[in-house]
């Protein structure tokens, strides 16, 4: 399978940066290929520009700005995003690569008669988040309803790619794991990945 994994932080060097390298590593040793998109590397703009907003219900949408990344995520059978989840959200870069690359047309198609969506992103198997918080699990799950996962789940996955296998590993209370917990974690998620 080729696999797009969609690094999020602006710090090199950062845990998510690990997590991203182990990922890609493991699934390279399982034989699959692997495209590491790192939105800030490559100096992703996650601004929905004013012609983009205004021509969202033109068909076909004009997707050139983004072109280059469109065409990365067509060529793939499974999506890996990575990021830190800040205040239960995306980082804003992540949210901007959803609206302006899931977009008409590439991700979806608005059905005539309106309301619905359709899934355009059949090529797309496997849908996996590998995420960090520095909320403890118990504040992310159950008093904030674990709302990355619903969004990521219910939403992007389930209204983007049809019959998409959804994985969510995410490391809760970053803030204070220690040294031997992140090992723990990375050894986690190349576990997980050996199985794909």
């Amino acid at each position: 399978m080729r696999f797009l994994v969609v690094l999020s932080h602006p710090l090199a060097g950062s845990f998510a940066g690990s997590i991203a390298a182990t990922a890609k590593t493991a699934l390279e040793k399982n034989g699959h290929s692997v495209d590491l998109l790192d939105l800030y590397t490559e100096d992703f703009d996650p601004r929905l520009s004013e012609a983009e907003r205004r021509g969202y219900f033109d068909v076909p949408y004009n997707t050139s700005a983004v072109d280059d990344i469109v065409a990365r995520l067509k060529a793939a059978d499974g999506l890996i995003l990575v990021f830190p989840q800040w205040w239960f959200n995306f980082p804003a870069i992540l949210k901007g690569f959803f609206d302006r690359v899931f977009a008409p047309g590439i991700a979806f198609d608005h059905e005539q008669a309106g309301g619905r969506i359709i899934p355009r992103l059949t090529n797309i198997k496997s849908f996996w988040a590998l995420t960090t918080t520095g909320s403890p699990w118990w504040v992310v799950k159950l008093y904030m309803g674990d709302p990355v996962r619903r969004l990521l789940k219910r939403g992007i996955a389930a209204f983007c790619a049809k019959d998409v296998q959804f994985r969510m590993i995410s490391l809760h209370d970053m803030d204070r794991v220690t040294a031997k917990q992140r090992a723990a974690h990375l050894a986690k998620i190349e576990k997980a990945i050996a199985r794909i």
